[in-house]
């Protein structure tokens, strides 16, 4: 088990607090929240933050989500796991946190547009963003 480097929840409250305004914005928002946690679950793999991953895979658990499914996420292109929606989700959500990489190409955003309507995917762009960054305050600090 590692030690928390700094309380940064506490110390950077008045730029956490704005954060959870947003998550808070995006659950109430029209994008399904089944999505965003698969997508908040998926992000949390890539970044390998375990707080994240134990509190993403208990949300989608109380949404009684299979766990089949759940241990599936990590292959989730060779799975008949996931709906087309998820799997355009989920392709974009892996695009943008790999984004120095990827580049956030057009066979990534294009399956999008049969999928979400342009609110959706903004919202579900600004969920992976903050996700992200929510990964790599839990990561770095060590939480």
């Amino acid at each position: 088990m590692t030690t928390l480097r700094l309380p940064y929840y506490s110390l950077s409250a008045s730029i956490i607090e704005p954060m959870r305004v947003a998550l808070g914005a995006l659950e109430k928002g029209p994008l399904d929240n089944l999505i965003i946690e698969l997508v908040f679950l998926r992000v949390s793999q890539i970044n390998g933050c375990a707080y994240c991953l134990d509190m993403h895979s208990k949300a989608l658990r109380k949404m009684d989500e299979p766990q089949t499914k759940l241990d599936q996420l990590a292959g989730w292109r060779v799975s008949h796991a996931y709906s087309e929606r998820e799997r355009a989700a989920l392709a974009w959500a892996e695009s943008v946190t790999w984004v120095a990489a990827t580049g956030a190409p057009d066979n990534a955003y294009e399956p999008l547009k049969a999928q979400f309507s342009e609110v959706e995917i903004s919202d579900l762009t600004f969920a992976i963003a903050l996700m992200n960054a929510f990964n790599r305050l839990a990561v770095g600090m060590r939480q």
